[in-house]
């Protein structure tokens, strides 16, 4: 019988998580630079003037994120009435999400954060390599207001109209 090491050694591949915290309310949203699904390059001081709402999820064209961006789609309009847009992001490419955009018709753009690096400074990115559903409601000054952290997809909708009314 042969005995196995408890703890094995640390190799150049090995693979090591770094810790961020999620900012909270009061902090200043962390910077990003991504393409959107129509390919173009935005950065958080794009919406200065108004308020987003930056939403993490997952991954395309799975049941809960599904059920996320489709209640963000169809309060859309509420939303912005709000003064707010709004910006989903997850790990996939542009193509699959213009290929969920369409199916669904999503009227806000997604971010394909492919390097990781908006999930990772948001502290949002699990062991899995995929971003925690997370939402960040952003003021006009790029402050964050609010974190929703965890997400319920069918409730989150609501959550977010509530917070921009100054309810929650």
């Amino acid at each position: 019988m042969r005995a196995m090491a408890i703890n094995p050694p640390i190799t150049p591949h090995t693979i090591t998580m770094e810790t961020v915290t999620v900012p909270q309310a009061g902090a200043a949203a962390p910077n990003f630079t991504a393409q959107t699904t129509s390919g173009k390059t935005v950065h958080l001081r794009d919406f200065q003037g108004k308020k987003l709402v930056l939403y993490f999820y997952p991954k395309d064209d799975t049941p809960g994120c599904t059920v996320e961006a489709c209640g963000l789609r169809d309060e859309y309009q509420k939303i912005r009435e709000q003064g707010a847009e709004v910006l989903g992001v997850s790990v996939d490419s542009t193509a699959s999400h213009q290929k969920f955009t369409e199916k669904f018709h999503l009227p806000f753009p997604l971010l394909a954060d492919t390097e990781k690096t908006v999930s990772k400074s948001y502290g949002v990115l699990n062991e899995k390599g995929t971003s925690r559903r997370v939402t960040f409601l952003i003021d006009e000054h790029g402050k964050i207001l609010k974190t929703f952290d965890p997400v319920k997809p069918a409730e989150h909708t609501q959550e977010v109209l509530d917070a921009l009314k100054g309810k929650l």
